[in-house]
């Protein structure tokens, strides 16, 4: 077993912390030792839970990560386990204060002649991916998107469906013949798909959505800002637009949405409007036609040499679990920091999920008015959750909570771990494009899917995903990488997980030494010499946020 090689038994997060997290199972009774003070556990601890490291009266706060995580609902005894019935959640309050923040950058000088090879599009961005792009402005375009898909993806080698269409023609058989089907067993298919027509164009993509008509004209508005930043993305080389042609998000708003962020926008676009097409059968096949001439233009374009300092990398968590913020949000919070020193762009999201470190988040900002426009957003998306008699206190799910994140708070001091620790040089609201290098806080839901599609939105061109219990979450445009926090989960998954934290728990690894590696994984991936394993999967979640309650 995996805890039995641990290093250690526990750990503490922050020395000012009055709690300890088990890093392996301990029983009820055992003695254990920590920087020379003994505890004995007053209850069973599994691995990823806490204990309190001394007697509390009810009403005590309680501090991890150095920050205010809750307070106890009634007295705890040294050694007592952390329960959803003793702790509550709590956080301090915060407000903008003038502070000299000093950053101190980790030396990045081995990375300083370090490249990837990347699409240079023709203002300049590099993406990591070369995409084509389907688009409908209208829920009601969907089932047409379907039936494209599958015929482009199942022609032109795109498809990962093969082995289930054989898995289910061999089960088709064998009942024909009144054999047993428990004799039929799936062949796994080759983990990357070598028949694409065109080598250069790694996926053609399609954003189903359920917007564009229904609802507010608010919805369709952001919906439209929310596509035109897709179509603007440095991975997109080429897009396709399916219109009904009635509904609320009209085809030249959307375009001028477009080129409103983006002036000299000049990439292929085709338009496709339903109501002015002879019938639905002649729209897809215009479409198809016009869309294969695209891929035959998209496909002269090839990797060329770029800095670093032109990766824009999204961080986040997801299935998170009580080692999240011990093991790989650290871990990727370092790589964040290199990437940062080396003149790159990260990203920051999952407002509910920074709800406890504001202060220090607010302490890091460069200006007053992003400090300011921080604050702003953190207190209208916390009243409007209230409002319906929610909170960002309820954001915990039933898995984060069994597996050690008893409050909110705690979820958030390990989330924001991601983040690193240099300034943060601005804060953008939903669909803001970063501009600035260096690290940028940007408002989404901390809902995997509504996250990630808000960081694309914002320009990542690639997206570090940790997880404890594991989701397969992906994007249509953005490659997500899996960060496992522990290596009993990067097994039984190792067909989602792209890297393994586990060693930092069996303390065989620094989070430094963790950092760098998943610095070097992403090098790769930005340079196509890796292919993630969302991106093998097509794992393509696509979920506009309507700027409703959403935890």
């Amino acid at each position: 077993m995996l805890e039995n090689i641990v290093k250690r038994p526990v750990i503490k997060m922050h020395p000012e912390d009055n709690v300890l997290v088990a890093l392996v199972d301990l029983e009820k009774g055992e003695n254990i030792t920590f920087e020379k003070e003994s505890y004995i556990l007053q209850d069973t601890i599994k691995a990823k839970h806490k204990f309190y490291t001394a007697d509390l009266k009810a009403g005590s706060e309680v501090i991890m990560y150095g920050v205010l995580v809750g307070k106890v609902q009634y007295d705890v005894a040294k050694g007592s386990l952390m329960t959803t019935d003793n702790l509550k959640h709590a956080a301090e309050p915060y407000q903008y204060r003038k502070v000299d923040f000093v950053w101190q950058a980790p030396d990045v000088s081995k990375y300083k002649n370090r490249t990837f090879k990347g699409y240079k599009r023709k203002d300049g961005r590099f993406g990591t991916a070369n995409y084509w792009l389907f688009v409908p402005t209208v829920f009601c375009e969907n089932r047409n998107l379907d039936v494209i898909k599958e015929a482009l993806h199942n022609e032109l080698g795109y498809s990962v469906g093969d082995k289930y269409t054989q898995y289910t023609h061999q089960l088709l058989e064998a009942y024909k013949k009144g054999e047993s089907l428990d004799a039929i067993d799936i062949q796994l298919a080759p983990e990357q798909n070598t028949n694409k027509i065109f080598k250069n164009v790694d996926g053609i993509k399609f954003l189903n959505h359920q917007g564009g008509c229904g609802g507010t004209r608010q919805d369709a508005s952001t919906l439209s800002a929310l596509l035109a930043s897709y179509v603007n993305h440095p991975n997109v080389a080429g897009i396709t637009v399916l219109s009904l042609g009635c509904q609320h998000l009209q085809v030249q708003d959307f375009v001028n949405d477009v080129k409103k962020q983006n002036p000299s926008f000049d990439k292929p676009l085709f338009v496709f409007e339903q109501q002015q097409a002879v019938s639905e059968e002649q729209l897809v096949a215009d479409a198809i036609k016009k869309t294969f001439e695209g891929l035959i233009e998209i496909n002269q374009c090839e990797r060329t040499e770029a800095p670093l300092s032109e990766l824009c990398i999204g961080v986040k968590c997801g299935g998170s679990d009580g080692f999240s913020g011990v093991s790989a949000n650290p871990a990727v919070g370092y790589t964040s920091d290199l990437l940062v020193a080396l003149g790159a762009k990260v990203l920051l999201a999952e407002f509910p999920e920074l709800c406890g470190v504001e202060q220090n988040l607010i302490d890091r900002c460069t200006t007053e008015t992003a400090a300011k426009k921080f604050i702003d957003l953190m207190q209208s998306y916390d009243a409007l959750a209230h409002k319906v008699g929610s909170g960002f206190h309820m954001n915990p799910s039933p898995g984060n909570i069994k597996d050690g994140l008893i409050t909110d708070a705690i979820k958030s001091a390990g989330a924001a771990k991601k983040g690193g620790t240099a300034p943060v040089v601005d804060v953008l609201d939903y669909t803001e494009p970063a501009i600035k290098a260096g690290l940028s806080l940007v408002c989404t839901p901390g809902n995997d899917v509504e996250a990630t599609t808000g960081k694309a939105a914002s320009g990542a061109t690639l997206i570090l995903f940790t997880t404890g219990l594991g989701t397969p979450t992906g994007n249509p445009v953005c490659p997500v990488i899996k960060v496992a926090t522990n290596s009993i989960l990067a097994k039984k998954m190792s067909d989602i997980i792209d890297i393994d934290c586990g060693p930092i728990i069996r303390g065989e690894k620094t989070i430094e030494e963790m950092g760098e590696d998943i610095l070097e994984y992403c090098i790769k991936a930005a340079s196509g010499e890796i292919i993630p394993k969302a991106v093998l999967l097509n794992q393509d979640d696509f979920i506009p946020w309507k700027r409703g309650v959403s935890l």
